[in-house]
């Protein structure tokens, strides 16, 4: 069993972190809020007192966190993880960041002796719980072998994408089409209730055709019971995408499609609805069609 740091305990790395526990792993964990260290250490984690401090007691280091700025902060920032560099320390970020910050803190451990994998993840709240998350790794073959049977504590389908930043590309390409199926699944069912067909009629009837999808199946029962208790928030959903449409003008790739759903994020961010649950992008095509997507008593 492995020594290992955990670093971000939100919706998503508290559910992981215990998920490694029950694993039988031993964990230091650690969070700029005391609330979910507290509830993680009753539960048999170790208290880290810095990112560094996590390091120093620890073989491996995960951490998850919002975005690129805190990445680099918590792994190379003052008091920092790398502040605690050795050989054979691992370092894997399983957050969704831009690909070219995770080249730049891969290099930044590659100076100092660390191993680094990008590894972010797919599956929302409910894939963290029930340790059926999809993730997608970029970096050395051997470094993925080392961290595979860590993975399988926390994830059903673990694939190495390529190259450190890969994996983060693979979770760009797999937001662009998560946030296109849920804003096509808002479209087609605020048509259907605008024309007095139950929706909940209209979704049991397409599932199992063509139009079916994980997404369709995850999303529309929330939609329809109007549930937007985040799993996976409006606000990353914009971020993810950001990071799509910069890495896509970098390499020269219109994403006109992408880029239109990035507006509808971005309204409902404006409108204080940033926090609800990506479902909520039905929201939008809602208030222009004035209609409610629910379904019928």
């Amino acid at each position: 069993m492995a020594k290992i740091g955990f670093i971000g305990l939100g919706i998503m790395g508290k559910p992981m972190s215990r998920n490694l526990m029950k694993a039988g792993h031993e964990l230091v964990v650690f969070d700029i809020r005391p609330e979910p260290m507290a509830e993680l250490a009753s539960e048999g984690a170790a208290r880290g007192l810095s990112p560094r401090d996590v390091a120093a007691r620890t073989d491996m280091v995960i951490t998850m966190l919002p975005d690129g700025p805190e990445v680099e902060q918590v792994i190379l920032g003052p008091e920092g993880v790398l502040e605690a560099a050795r050989p054979g320390l691992i370092v894997v970020d399983m957050s969704s960041i831009s690909p070219v910050v995770a080249r730049k803190v891969g290099a930044e451990c590659s100076k100092r002796g660390v191993e680094f994998l990008d590894a972010p993840v797919s599956g929302g709240e409910p894939g963290a719980i029930n340790a059926t998350l999809a993730i997608m790794v970029g970096g050395e073959a051997t470094t993925f072998q080392k961290m595979l049977p860590i993975f399988q504590a926390m994830g059903k389908t673990i694939t190495l994408t390529g190259p450190v930043g890969a994996g983060n590309i693979t979770k760009l390409a797999n937001q662009i089409m998560v946030a296109v199926n849920i804003a096509a699944v808002g479209e087609a069912l605020a048509l259907a209730a605008k024309a007095g067909v139950d929706p909940e009629v209209v979704f049991n009837a397409v599932k199992g055709g063509l139009a079916g999808s994980a997404v369709l199946n995850a999303k529309a029962p929330m939609i329809l019971s109007r549930n937007f208790k985040p799993g996976f928030r409006i606000r990353l959903h914009y971020k993810d995408l950001r990071n799509a449409l910069n890495a896509a003008e970098s390499l020269s790739v219109p994403l006109p499609v992408t880029s239109l759903v990035q507006q509808m994020l971005a309204a409902l961010i404006n409108e204080g609805e940033g926090d609800l649950d990506h479902s909520g992008i039905v929201r939008f095509t809602e208030r222009l069609a004035k209609v409610e997507i629910k379904a019928q008593a």
